[in-house]
């Protein structure tokens, strides 16, 4: 008989990827069909929840033959976190879009919350910001159920959840996923009473919490996989993208470069100014608590740069030479982390009636690796010295951006051979769960990597770094008149 394979589904912004992996670890086949998203409004960002699970039905269409099929052991799914969906609970139909992880239009309510800002991030271990999902689910049941009438006809929950209703079976979400809702207390991994009754969510409509590892509803509805098979791993995107890294192991710290960044590290210690605390996975022995900085727009960047300039984003990363004192700060929708700023915006400074695309465009990939060093930064205050920076992701197809975030940064950066981090690691976890390997065997599997060495002079360094700060000053206007 031949070897069995792991079915990874990794649910992102702009895509959906599917991976077939081996007992070896090697990926088999994979495949992506895109998604696309809306902006209704200035800072509205929607998905519709019912394309994004045909995205994933395509995906796996294009992945996997009938051959594969009779092989796959397990399925695994990662997903981007902190997006909600509102649907029936007897239907199975969307009430309303998705609302995406990067939607702004809760800004106004932060402010009003702004009194409960420090027992939401004490007991949610999150800053009281409109990315996380806990506004969302305020939006969502204030426009649909204002009186709250139907909470037992409705169920609420991040993408792990919807894509686990398509299956059918009870309303669960994965302990991780659930982390980042900023509806969860860390320190007993279930809904918390307090944060429930401040952001109006009846608990009725919340799915209950598991670990990653759990006991999931089988897949449907994915053919040609056949329905019964068992979905043995659930994870978040970046968490998943850690565990792919071996990312348990003391002082590996992570960068993922998508639409968005996620720089992460596994430990307790969430006070250093600027970190979210969350839980980074459960594997049915515990909770695996992390440190994170969250970064709105790094990938997103430069795919706006593109559009806006209407040429490819290679075209774009080809002319990336020097941004010659121009800088420009992303701040689409207000800063994450370490600022974590909503009132924030976009900015560019530096710039004449001598400054050309190439510069622009040199500006922006600077920004990517600028806003990775700051959150860096912050790390370090909370889990000791960082030499090494494993990455991963989409954007890190570009040399030139690995060199510049080891030279801004002054620290070794690793670039993974393999860029479908998420898919594989919640594909580990799967395996893992099927027996297929252990921990101990997932630690010794090799991992190859490009590394690049700094090349910058200290001094040097931080004068860059300081006019970039420059930058960022001049974004936040409201804190700049605070200051004053």
């Amino acid at each position: 008989m031949a070897d069995p394979l792991i079915l990874a589904i990794d649910q992102g912004t702009s895509s959906t990827k599917a991976l077939l992996v081996d007992t070896r670890g090697q990926v088999v086949s994979r495949a992506v069909a895109p998604l696309s998203e809306a902006q209704p409004r200035p800072g509205w960002v929607e998905q519709d929840p019912g394309e994004l699970w045909q995205s994933v039905q395509r995906a796996v269409a294009d992945c996997v033959t009938p051959a594969h099929a009779e092989r796959v052991a397990g399925v695994g799914i990662s997903n981007q976190r902190e997006s909600l969906v509102l649907w029936e609970r007897r239907t199975g139909e969307p009430v309303g879009p998705l609302l995406s992880w990067q939607d702004q239009r809760t800004a106004d309510r932060c402010h009003e919350l702004a009194g409960s800002a420090e027992l939401v991030r004490s007991v949610s271990g999150l800053p009281l910001d409109p990315m996380f999902s806990a506004l969302k689910a305020r939006w969502l049941l204030d426009t649909y159920d204002p009186g709250r009438r139907r909470a037992g006809e409705l169920c609420l929950g991040t993408v792990d959840s919807w894509l686990l209703s398509r299956f059918g079976g009870e309303h669960l979400v994965e302990v991780g996923n659930a982390s980042r809702t900023q509806l969860l207390d860390l320190a007993t991994g279930d809904w918390d009473a307090r944060l429930l009754e401040l952001f109006g969510v009846p608990r009725e409509v919340l799915p209950r919490v598991v670990p990653s590892c759990a006991a999931f509803p089988a897949a449907r509805g994915l053919a040609p996989l056949q329905d019964g098979v068992p979905v043995l791993a659930v994870m978040g995107d970046s968490h998943a993208a850690m565990f792919a890294h071996a990312g348990w192991r003391p002082g590996v710290v992570k960068a993922t470069y998508g639409t968005g960044s996620s720089v992460m590290a596994i430990g307790e210690d969430g006070q250093a100014q600027g970190l979210c605390r969350s839980i980074a996975w459960d594997l049915g022995d515990g909770l695996a608590l992390c440190v994170e900085g969250n970064i709105r727009a790094t990938g997103r960047t430069i795919t706006w740069l593109a559009e806006l300039f209407g040429v490819p984003v290679q075209t774009l990363l080809n002319e990336a030479e020097a941004a010659d004192g121009v800088h420009f700060v992303p701040a689409f929708g207000g800063l994450g982390a370490p600022w974590w700023d909503p009132d924030a915006t976009p900015v560019i400074t530096g710039f004449s009636l001598g400054t050309r695309r190439a510069q622009l465009a040199a500006a922006a990939l600077e920004a990517v690796a600028f806003q990775v060093e700051d959150v860096l930064t912050a790390i370090e205050q909370a889990v000791g010295q960082v030499r090494v920076l494993m990455t991963d992701g989409g954007l890190t197809h570009s040399d030139r951006l690995m060199r510049l975030q080891a030279d801004l940064s002054g620290r070794v950066v690793a670039r993974s051979g393999e860029h479908d981090l998420s898919a594989l690691g919640v594909a580990d976890a799967a395996g893992l769960t099927a027996k297929l390997w252990t921990l101990e065997e997932l630690e010794r599997r090799p991992r190859p990597a490009d590394t690049y060495e700094p090349g910058l002079g200290e001094a040097e360094r931080r004068a860059r770094r300081h006019a970039w700060h420059e930058a960022v000053r001049r974004s936040r206007p409201a804190q700049e008149r605070s200051a004053t």
